[in-house]
């Protein structure tokens, strides 16, 4: 994996002071179900401030735009409570070639600034690729962390506050508890100095404290269960079961350890066969009705009294979920190879309320109806856990069933920065599981190089062809040109490509051809008549020629040693 990153980073070198962008990332601290994995002061520590950043109260400038974020002012953002910053990053970096100082901020190997000429491309593979070396032959576990991280099953406030739910639904069970019936509800803690802390609420989880209530330092807030996802019947009735037929769509399983059989949903070929449990009233008539995917537990039994707020069904998280590496490098390689996942989710690309309308093929067909414009329909494959409910509002880029969603799909509907940070997150995630900490600006670098090509949609008056990939700032050059003289420019979009792809379509053919699939690279360079301008280290290195980076870069060139005045 070195390797493949060294070969489409290795041109990534400091080549100027500034590249004067007003563009930038914004940067929260690192949270997961409410804890702070990462504070922002260390994700900022280092970097350049994009806009001047102000004392919330005073309005006083703590640290002007375009200067370093240092230790004594990550300290002030902290105290005064800031939690959102906005900093220069490779990831928005308008370097032709390479980057510029501001955009990648300090050199983590000296703690000074970094300088121009530096190899920050290839820091940044071996940054990523080297402690994969280790998880690969595991000789770090670290004892409780890969297992413990997902067993966790109740938040505690962190400090004393008034409690405030956000999009928080609740029914009262049979021993009068509060349990949690919406998916993304919050649960905020109104702390002093005006700081407020999210603790985001699973679906079924039991509610420990009430709205306005006011909370101790450590006390529980909520307690979910840690090894299952759970359906909650929402209205009271008789249990009814639908489809639900022995040894065709239900198997009784033995629990080895308790004993106990368990009636399990299993994998059908019945296209029509949708497993189902409705809850009847009084009168007979439906009131609710839950389709139950692949792997549900049964929790209740047909002819049943149930109440609200009570499990029907459990449904047991995939044992990735205590994230061994094997399963880690792997999803790295996967992200990084920008491939489909193996689960993959399907995401709305559109703003609107969910609506449920019946079957296709034996897939769930859901609709996504906007405020305005067009509906979209999505077919959820059978058997797969549907996470969103009926009438439900639900955002661009959010999935509709459990999985992981495909990058391509995040890049097409929510844009390359929120793809940037979708990669940044999932692969620090992997890394983290196991103890290991990679600085952000490593992943950037490389993230910045898997977005640098653009698939051209209308060529307008340019010389480019439809479906052509060409270089952002090819494009971004050329449609400059084509508007001042009044003619029509590219339209284009950006495209995702994995390491080994971006690696091979780069303008250098020589450490193309040195990488792989050589013979079709040099054989398609001689038809094309292409030059190498030898900007990279990689086709430098191969020529015998003094590499562009250090003192070996054009600016030194002509600088002349003076020796005459030797002490």
């Amino acid at each position: 994996m070195t390797r493949r990153l060294v070969d489409v980073s290795q041109d990534v070198i400091i080549f100027e002071e500034d590249c004067k962008t007003l563009d930038g990332i914004e940067l929260t601290a690192l949270m997961e179900g409410g804890e702070i994995i990462e504070p922002l002061g260390e994700r900022i520590l280092g970097r350049i401030a994009l806009d001047d950043i102000m004392d919330p109260v005073t309005g006083e400038v703590v640290i002007k735009a375009n200067d370093e974020i240092k230790e004594d002012i990550v300290e002030k953002i902290e105290d005064l409570g800031i939690d959102k910053i906005k900093i220069r990053s490779v990831l928005t970096c308008e370097s032709r070639t390479g980057a510029c100082v501001k955009c990648y901020g300090r050199n983590l190997a000296n703690g000074k600034m970094i300088e121009i000429g530096d190899t920050v491309g290839i820091i940044a593979a071996q940054s990523i690729g080297e402690p994969g070396t280790q998880l690969t032959m595991r000789t770090f576990h670290i004892g409780g962390t890969a297992s413990g991280a997902a067993t966790l099953s109740t938040r505690h406030s962190k400090n004393p506050g008034r409690v405030r739910f956000e999009n928080l639904k609740t029914l009262k069970n049979r021993d009068g508890e509060l349990v949690v019936i919406s998916r993304k509800g919050l649960l905020i803690v109104a702390e002093e100095k005006n700081r407020f802390r999210n603790y985001q609420v699973e679906y079924g989880a039991k509610m420990k404290v009430k709205e306005k209530e006011e909370v101790k330092a450590g006390q529980l807030l909520f307690e979910w269960d840690p090894h299952s996802k759970v359906i909650i019947c929402e209205k009271a009735g008789k249990i009814k079961f639908g489809d639900i037929i022995e040894n065709v769509t239900m198997k009784e399983e033995v629990d080895e350890v308790t004993g106990h059989s368990k009636k399990v949903i299993v994998e059908h070929k019945e296209e029509k066969k949708q497993p189902r449990i409705s809850i009847k009233d009084d009168n007979n008539k439906t009131c609710a009705r839950y389709l139950l995917p692949t792997g549900a537990h049964l929790e209740v039994n047909e002819g049943d009294a149930i109440s609200a707020g009570e499990i029907i069904v459990k449904i047991p998280r995939e044992t990735t979920k205590t994230k061994d590496i094997t399963v880690g490098l792997p999803r790295v390689e996967e992200i990084l190879e920008a491939r489909k996942p193996k689960d993959q989710a399907i995401i709305s690309e559109i703003d609107g309320r969910v609506r449920f309308e019946g079957f296709i093929k034996g897939m769930r067909k859901i609709v996504i109806s906007p405020d305005k414009g067009e509906a979209k329909e999505y077919l959820i494959p059978k058997g797969k856990h549907i996470s969103v409910q009926e009438d439900e509002f639900v955002k661009a880029g959010e999935a509709l069933m459990d999985g992981s969603p495909n990058p391509h799909d995040i890049l097409k509907v929510l844009g390359p920065k929120e793809l940037q940070k979708y990669m940044v997150a999932e692969v620090q995630e992997v890394y983290r599981l196991q103890g290991v900490s990679i600085n952000d600006k490593h992943i950037e670098v490389i993230v910045r190089q898997m977005l640098k090509k653009v698939k051209i949609k209308d060529a307008g008056d340019t010389d480019f062809i439809m479906g052509q990939h060409v270089d952002r700032f090819e494009v971004i050059d050329e449609n400059k040109n084509k508007t001042k003289k009044k003619k029509k420019p590219a339209d284009w979009e950006p495209v995702l490509l994995g390491i080994t792809k971006a690696s091979l379509t780069t303008g250098s053919f020589i450490s193309a051809a040195s990488f792989q699939e050589t013979t079709r690279i040099l054989t398609e360079a001689s038809i094309n008549g292409k030059i190498d301008d030898l900007k990279g280290l990689k086709e430098n290195v191969i020529m015998g020629r003094l590499i562009p980076a250090g003192t070996g870069l054009k600016k030194y060139k002509n600088l002349k040693l003076n020796l005459s005045e030797r002490e």
